[in-house]
């Protein structure tokens, strides 16, 4: 597709000491297409990046950068092909874009949270430095790290080495937008898995043709939504809808007319007791629970000032919210590819897989992934029986094991 932008790296093949010109080690590449590239200027400002393993005969990581539309959305719109897992290499690259004040670098907490699992065993701990890193305040930080140090102070000097602003909410900025996981690169990784085991031509044609289904089936979800008169995505509605049922017991106080600044009390029910105020400026798009600042859409307590006001909170999302967006990012489509028989023709070096880079191991690679430290299991899942598809037992326990269906009698 014209447009498309392929980075391929090789290394030179040594015959009896000559490097032989004809030929030459495939090394790493890199791919992203047009319609991926105009996508993401419509997309939440931060890419997740991520490594899966190939499976084939020769081994490697295929790296996937994703990009999340403003209905959650998310859409594969870079790849690279390399020997390890080099994202943070790159990232620190003087060269490489990756730095302040261009772009900005944030960890994800389960993988920060699985090596703190390393040292400090226990899942109490483990969930409060997540509940820490969660926190969009400082004091509601400062309430789980003082916990956390209550339990042992060497957990606090073991997250104190890395820098608050790479794995806490309330100093990112906003740049997160709530996003504290790459569990949106890893849902992708699922969706490759078919493809991780494919010679790496057949694996661009299959991202390319992959790409393009979902551009078209995405597209006319939002086409279609545009066409009844919605005008802002389900995500956000979802959201706004929820954040409304909140909305009860607040006081509202308005301390400045033209900027819109304002105070709201949270009380009980019974209004006894207060729960705590804050201060809202609309003008500014900000609240001290700092949630309209770390989602860019309004809390509870800006929903409340908009009643109060008699405004309405549509003025007052971020333009990646708005469904013109979402079906902006899908607007562009793909072409189809041209055959191989109609290619330009090619005077290069043939590029031809490394032999160092040959699986050592026979068999089959593994295609399921062994559940690591990292990952969360789900305590309160009820089990399915794999014979009758019953939640709450499992096959051998099963109801149905040896019962009358299953017994034969021979006369």
């Amino acid at each position: 597709m014209p447009g498309t932008i392929a980075v391929l790296r090789t290394s030179p093949v040594r015959v009896g000491g000559q490097v032989d010109e004809s030929q030459a080690y495939f090394h790493r590449l890199f791919w992203t297409f047009p319609p991926c590239i105009e996508a993401f200027r419509h997309c939440k400002p931060l890419v997740s990046i991520d490594g899966t393993h190939l499976y084939g005969k020769y081994g490697g990581t295929l790296l996937v950068v994703i990009a999340q539309d403003g209905n959650s959305n998310i859409l594969p719109v870079a790849f690279a092909l390399v020997k390890g897992n080099g994202i943070k290499a790159a990232l620190e690259a003087p060269d490489g874009g990756w730095l302040p004040p261009v772009a900005y670098r944030a960890f994800c907490i389960r993988h920060v949270a699985a090596n703190f699992a390393l040292t400090f065993k226990g899942k109490d701990a483990r969930r409060l430095l997540v509940n820490a890193a969660y926190a969009k305040t400082e004091v509601e930080f400062d309430y789980w790290f003082d916990i956390l140090r209550s339990e042992d102070p060497a957990m606090c000097e073991w997250a104190n080495r890395i820098e608050y602003s790479l794995w806490t909410q309330h100093r990112d900025e906003g740049r997160r937008f709530g996003h504290m996981k790459t569990n949106i690169s890893e849902c992708v990784n699922s969706n490759l898995k078919g493809v991780r085991n494919l010679p790496v031509y057949s694996l661009v044609k299959a991202t390319y043709e992959r790409l393009a289904e979902l551009f078209i089936r995405k597209g006319r979800v939002a086409e279609a939504q545009l066409g009844i008169g919605q005008q802002f995505s389900q995500h956000l509605i979802k959201c706004i809808e929820a954040n409304l049922k909140t909305v009860r017991c607040f006081t509202v106080t308005l301390y400045h007319r033209d900027n819109f600044e304002f105070t709201v009390a949270e009380t009980t029910p019974t209004g006894t007791f207060s729960l705590g105020t804050y201060r809202v400026s609309l003008a500014n798009q900000t609240c001290d629970c700092e949630y309209f600042q770390a989602l860019h859409f309004s809390c509870p307590h800006a929903l409340a000032c908009y009643a109060y006001s008699r405004l309405t909170w549509q003025p007052y999302v971020h333009q990646m919210y708005r469904l013109s967006s979402v079906f902006s990012v899908y607007r562009m489509g793909f072409t189809p590819p041209i055959p191989e028989g109609f290619w330009p023709p090619y005077d290069g070096p043939t590029v031809i897989p490394d032999p160092n880079k040959r699986r050592a191991k026979e068999g089959r690679p593994r295609s399921t992934r062994i559940l690591t430290t990292m990952d969360e299991a789900d305590l309160n899942r009820l089990k399915r029986c794999g014979l009758c598809r019953q939640l709450g037992h499992t096959r051998q326990n099963c109801p149905q094991l040896g019962g009358p269906s299953q017994t034969r009698t021979h006369e």
